[in-house]
């Protein structure tokens, strides 16, 4: 008799989930001894993510599950037992006990010590009535004199070590969790913790933990034919935890709202201890589809006293925010320019700050200049050859603004006058500078009543995020030959 799996999740009516894994512990030895014993009919125990999915669909607690699914809600398939069996991946993960108690859903999968095909009968596997045991200390243990959440969240925080001493290798030996966690010494309470060797010293003071999430865009736009523009997201957690003591232990989630776009290439700080694989595998090499994974991305951690980077990642978003249009002629002694820019209407029209720079390289100083704008303010700077389109912090309601004129220039100096090794003759630019703040292009944000803390003290917890452009480029679509990210790092 042995246990493959075990979970606690949370169920939140009203979020994007409907619901949070709390905790998991997987038994690696059990889970090659099922493979043996099952052999063909062998279903590996699935990623946190998809079983999460899998099991609240098949409770009924979605929030959109209003609709009858003949394989799970017909007369044939009544349930009185609390035993399930969940399809993942195309394949049913059997048996799954499960039941929900005080907005905690505890769940564990037995071993079975025989092929699952044909299916055996319940009582003939032990490993059923030794989860609902397990399961049931373990509900015990949380919520015996339990008053708040403070209190819940210190006993989920001990469940890792009193599990090595109840249930040793999936194995149960004391559903009473309170004798383990009287037999138990655990550091925080009779044990002082050792200082890690990474860790300088201890924070002592008011708790709280910040949360900043900034994504940068990159874009070249061309306006030519055959030539493709590109853009690309690239964003970074960054977290700044002041907890007392010297290990605390804090769980982040991020979210991604229903059309959001997956976070991909995901990097990790040293001090995040585990990780989905889910999140790991997401690469933006592999093409985009349906099944991409798109959270929440878990991220639990041992912080560092220092402000530090949570992780980095990137994302195949499907529209750049602007897009522009660019044109500059040469007519003998002056340009002709003509800008368009478009405003997504997916995009937050909230700006701190937006401007478009239009340099003009090898060329002498402006000495002359006649424009027309429907909308901003420009500024010349005639000795750098610079004119600066300041659109402000909105765009219009039609979110199309321009820019026409033609600029004319004196004679050039070579000490003074900017020079550029590619923008000669009518390879030219403009490049946009903005920022929009409580906004990012993927959607992502720090759900504040999702992170966890295990620390003394309630902390306060805030969160941000923000959009910056980075190399935003809009390329003269006159231009002889398209110009890369590549050619202008040479």
């Amino acid at each position: 008799m042995a246990q493959r799996a075990v979970w606690l999740i949370s169920h939140e009516p009203g979020t994007p989930l409907c619901g949070t894994v709390r905790f998991s512990r997987r038994y690696p030895t059990v889970e090659k001894r099922a493979r043996v014993f099952n052999g063909a009919s062998y279903v590996p125990i699935p990623e946190d993510g998809p079983f999460l999915k899998a099991l609240l669909f098949e409770l009924r607690l979605l929030d959109d599950d209003k609709d009858f699914v003949e394989s799970r809600d017909s007369c044939s398939r009544i349930n009185k037992t609390s035993i399930y069996g969940l399809l993942i991946g195309g394949e049913e993960l059997w048996p799954v006990v499960a039941f929900l108690k005080n907005d905690i859903i505890y769940a564990c999968v037995p071993l079975v010590e025989q092929t699952l095909s044909p299916r055996p009968p319940l009582i003939s596997v032990s490993g059923v009535s030794q989860g609902f045991e397990f399961l049931f200390g373990i509900q015990d243990f949380l919520y015996s004199g339990q008053k708040n959440d403070s209190e819940l969240n210190t006993k989920l925080s001990q469940l890792p070590d009193l599990l090595l001493q109840a249930c040793p290798f999936g194995t149960l030996l004391d559903a009473n969790l309170q004798n383990s966690l009287d037999n138990t010494n655990f550091a925080s309470v009779t044990q002082p913790q050792k200082q890690p060797a990474w860790k300088t010293g201890t924070y002592k003071g008011k708790p709280q933990v910040s949360i900043s999430i900034t994504e940068k865009v990159k874009s070249m736009q061309y306006d030519k034919q055959g030539v493709a523009d590109t853009w690309q997201v690239v964003g970074t957690v960054t977290c700044k935890c002041d907890l007392e003591g010297i290990m605390p232990n804090v769980t982040i989630s991020l979210n991604l709202p229903t059309n959001g776009s997956p976070l991909q290439d995901i990097l990790v700080h040293p001090c995040v201890t585990s990780l989905d694989s889910a999140i790991l595998t997401s690469s933006s090499i592999d093409a985009m589809d349906d099944s991409a994974f798109s959270g929440p991305y878990k991220f639990p951690f041992t912080p560092p006293l220092e402000s530090f980077n949570l992780c980095y990642y990137t994302s195949q978003v499907p529209v750049p925010p602007i897009l522009g249009f660019y044109q500059m002629k040469e007519e003998e002694v002056q340009l002709r320019i003509t800008i368009n820019l478009k405003l997504h209407e997916s995009v937050k029209n909230t700006f701190e700050f937006c401007e478009a720079h239009i340099p003009f390289y090898n060329r002498g100083p402006i000495t002359h200049l006649e424009y027309k704008t429907s909308f901003g303010q420009l500024e010349v700077f005639r000795e750098k050859s610079l004119l600066i389109w300041i659109i402000g912090q909105k765009f219009p309601k039609s979110m199309e603004i321009s820019l026409s004129g033609t600029v004319t220039f004196g004679a050039k100096s070579h000490e003074k006058q900017p020079f550029d090794p590619i923008c000669i003759g009518e390879t030219a630019y403009l490049k946009l500078h903005f920022r929009i703040l409580d906004y990012t292009l993927t959607g992502c944000y720090a759900d504040q009543h999702s992170v966890q803390v295990f620390a003394s003290g309630k902390p306060k917890i805030s969160a941000y995020r923000k959009l910056i452009s980075s190399d935003y480029y809009i390329w003269n679509s006159k231009a002889p030959a398209p110009v890369t990210y590549g050619s202008l790092l040479l």
